[in-house]
């Protein structure tokens, strides 16, 4: 790849990572959800609204420990967003749901990555898409083994 190009795409991947995260906390944290940060979105994200998830299991999905987790989430609790349950097959686990108002933020917080999806892929055809697709399976590839490291 030429000096050139490779300063580009690095410029335009740090802008690209920098502008996702101001017009999602923009976009997400409306008056409505003034109350939480888009962190505390991404924790709601990470619940679901499928079955009750253990603490553990979340942490890992967010790659967090569990005790930096635990902390949020008794800001999200206190906030009316969860609800933590002790498991009736193995008291030591603790599972979490989203309340109501839980899950009203995670559609909320859906919505905003639909509409991004739909953006980029405004106007590609099949040989675009996974071209894009392709590319950033490789960045995330080289994200995963950062991060393993």
């Amino acid at each position: 790849m030429k000096k050139g190009r490779a300063i580009e795409l690095n410029e335009l991947l740090v802008d690209l990572f920098n502008r996702v995260l101001v017009a999602e906390a923009k976009a997400v944290i409306t008056e409505e959800y003034r109350d939480i940060t888009n962190n505390d979105m991404h924790i709601i994200e990470a619940i679901g609204i499928q079955e009750p998830r253990s603490v553990s299991a979340i942490a890992r999905q967010l790659y967090v420990t569990v005790g930096t987790l635990t902390v949020n989430m008794n800001n999200l609790e206190k906030k009316g967003y969860i609800i933590r349950e002790r498991s009736t097959l193995d008291k030591r686990v603790v599972l979490v749901s989203l309340t109501e108002k839980g899950r009203k933020a995670f559609f909320h917080h859906r919505d905003f990555h639909k509409a991004m999806i739909r953006s980029a892929v405004k106007g590609l055809d099949e040989e675009e898409m996974a071209a894009l697709i392709r590319c950033l399976t490789k960045l995330n590839g080289f994200f995963r083994e950062q991060q393993e490291k």
